[in-house]
């Protein structure tokens, strides 16, 4: 219930231009050098509001992250854990979306200097290193979710006051 408070009163300083955002003022040039120089960013306190009033079904997200964790409490009250655990994550998952469709393009704003915030189309990197990360992720990613999976099967279920007296000392 905090968390849909807290978002909800975040949303609201958002919507009365009590907390600033930045706006990209010159043109955007997708295919251009990476340059987080090249650009003009300009500090306005309605811009976090842009994408939304520019693609007003972006409003669902904002709503699921004041909604979900509302959910998940009603869940965890009527003991639905898989409601629970369903609506935390989407409220987890709604919430960080809200933010980062609220200030796309920028990808970290620079407070002390508009202008040298980096948004996405100056946020890439070389042919060579983006070579390099697909084959590391080729790679690991296989790994990672092996072990994952391995884990949560041997981690898998509910643990009680039955089982860890079963268990013994190998519990802990």
């Amino acid at each position: 219930i905090i968390t849909a408070v807290l978002f909800a009163g975040g949303g609201a300083l958002v919507w009365l231009g009590l907390l600033g955002g930045y706006r990209v003022t010159s043109p955007i040039v997708w295919d251009g050098p990476s340059n987080p120089l090249i650009k003009t960013v300009v500090a306005d306190g309605g811009a976090w509001l842009a994408n939304f009033h520019a693609h007003p079904l972006l409003w669902i997200v904002p709503a699921l992250g004041v909604a979900a964790p509302l959910l998940a409490a009603a869940g965890f009250r009527a003991r639905l854990e898989g409601w629970t655990f369903i609506a935390s994550n989407l409220g987890v998952v709604t919430i960080i979306a809200t933010v980062g469709l609220a200030m796309f393009p920028i990808l970290l704003p620079s407070s002390s200097n508009p202008g040298h915030s980096l948004a996405v189309f100056d946020a890439s990197s070389s042919r060579a290193t983006l070579r390099n990360m697909l084959i590391a992720t080729v790679i690991f990613m296989p790994l990672i979710l092996a072990y994952t999976a391995w884990v949560y099967r041997v981690l898998w279920g509910k643990v009680g006051e039955k089982s860890v007296e079963k268990a013994g000392s190998s519990a802990y």
